[in-house]
């Protein structure tokens, strides 16, 4: 069998017993004892109730990666790579549109395999839990927006690393990572003025109590905003959530509505300043760095597999190409994403950690922190969190720390803070 071949079909069943193993040890961790942080939080119904949420969701996403898995693998085996390249070709396109028309396809195969369960997971899950709140019409309009994005954001960018391997010799791999990362920069400035409203509708925070503790925590920590938003989040969900967009002086605040319903002000406050904290402690421009520094290292892998006749051989293709090199290598690298996914991961829940404690040393998680552990545990038993995730769970998928962690990790601070 060719190497190639074996190594791929290796990483991917290896890939789908880790993640079945983790998916079994994480229900099995699931325990009927309320833990006593959250009593007089949780009642008996709706903790039973969030654990079925794990149960069903997990088992849900165990029947996708298996359904994925058995079609990758049928896909592979049977040659499709290499039938859908010559319909691409078909068309007789130079390199470089064939290679976009090669993608798209594949792109809208793994699409029309995806939907059902995307359309599933929200009016059957999402909707049998009381989160979903997305019309169909609104379900499709988000489809067709996320197609056209794609097609007028990503087909530019891989039309330009197509034409660096094509065109550019041995440093290609430098223009590919340079041409990246100005797409990475653009699309940051973008997103909060033009790529989100597509999808969202924002709305300036009204005069109140609450705007003015935000504005004047703000102010204490020096810390210049564009304006203070909130989001209609309850047009898809009843989850609830608060970000940061935009840089410099065009940094916004944004708050779920489905946020501003279910904490306090005061709440609200300990939340901006957790995300507050990963501005003031720099985590984005790191964690920014870093994904620059991975990309870098991907294409340079990359640039050494392009017209890989082994590999080329392994998907049963009759002809070799750049384009079709970009695909075949991202089965390559998933054991390296992997590896760097879980370092990443690690760091993140670092800096939620630091975030927390920023907010608490400067005041804006409440007196001891409460504010912010209340913030918490509401937004826990809103989301039907899991309260005892597998510590294998967490190593491999977590970019936070699991919720009693943050909670315990704010007790000993406050009490350290408190003294004998």
């Amino acid at each position: 069998m060719n190497g190639y071949l074996l190594f791929i079909l290796s990483v991917l069943l290896l890939g789908y017993l880790i993640e079945l193993t983790v998916a079994l040890l994480n229900l099995r961790s699931l325990s009927p004892v309320l833990p006593d942080e959250f009593a007089g939080v949780y009642d008996r119904a709706q903790y039973a109730r969030s654990q079925e949420y794990t149960r069903v969701s997990t088992r849900f996403s165990l029947l996708q990666s298996t359904v994925g898995l058995l079609a990758t693998l049928a896909f592979i085996l049977a040659g499709g790579f290499n039938l859908v390249d010559g319909v691409a070709r078909g068309f007789g396109l130079a390199p470089i549109p064939t290679g976009l028309l090669f993608t798209g396809m594949l792109a809208a195969l793994a699409g029309l395999l995806n939907l059902p369960f995307s359309a599933y997971s929200t009016f059957g899950i999402e909707q049998r839990f009381g989160f979903n709140t997305t019309t169909v019409a609104t379900f499709l309009m988000d489809l067709v927006k996320g197609i056209v994005l794609a097609v007028l954001l990503g087909g530019p960018l891989l039309a330009a690393i197509l034409w660096f391997f094509e065109a550019s010799g041995p440093a290609a791999w430098l223009y590919c990572w340079g041409a990246a990362v100005v797409f990475i920069l653009v699309v940051q400035f973008l997103a909060p003025v033009v790529i989100m409203p597509l999808f969202n509708t924002f709305t300036p925070l009204a005069e109140g109590e609450l705007k003015e503790a935000i504005t004047r925590y703000a102010a204490a920590q020096r810390f210049a905003i564009q304006g203070i938003y909130t989001m209609d989040g309850s047009k898809r969900s009843t989850r609830a959530n608060a970000f940061f967009t935009g840089f410099g002086r065009f940094r916004r605040i944004v708050f779920f509505d489905t946020l501003m319903e279910k904490l306090t002000a005061d709440e609200i406050v300990a939340v901006l300043a957790h995300e507050m904290g990963h501005y003031k402690l720099r985590h984005i421009p790191v964690t920014m760095a870093l994904s620059v520094a991975q990309m870098g290292i991907m294409f340079f892998i990359l640039s050494r597999f392009l017209e890989n006749q082994g590999l080329f051989a392994a998907f049963g293709m009759e002809q070799v190409s750049i384009y079709a090199s970009l695909v075949f290598f991202g089965f390559l690298y998933a054991p390296i994403s992997t590896i760097l996914a879980i370092g990443f991961n690690a760091f993140s829940r670092r800096n939620e950690y630091q975030a927390d404690r920023f907010a608490a040393q400067t005041g804006g998680a409440g007196p001891g922190g409460e504010a912010l552990v209340g913030g918490l545990k509401r937004l826990s038993v809103s989301n039907l969190s899991n309260l005892t995730p597998h510590p294998l769970h967490v190593l491999l998928n977590y970019s936070h720390p699991p919720i009693l962690a943050r909670i315990g990790a704010l007790r000993r601070l406050a009490a350290t803070t408190a003294g004998p």
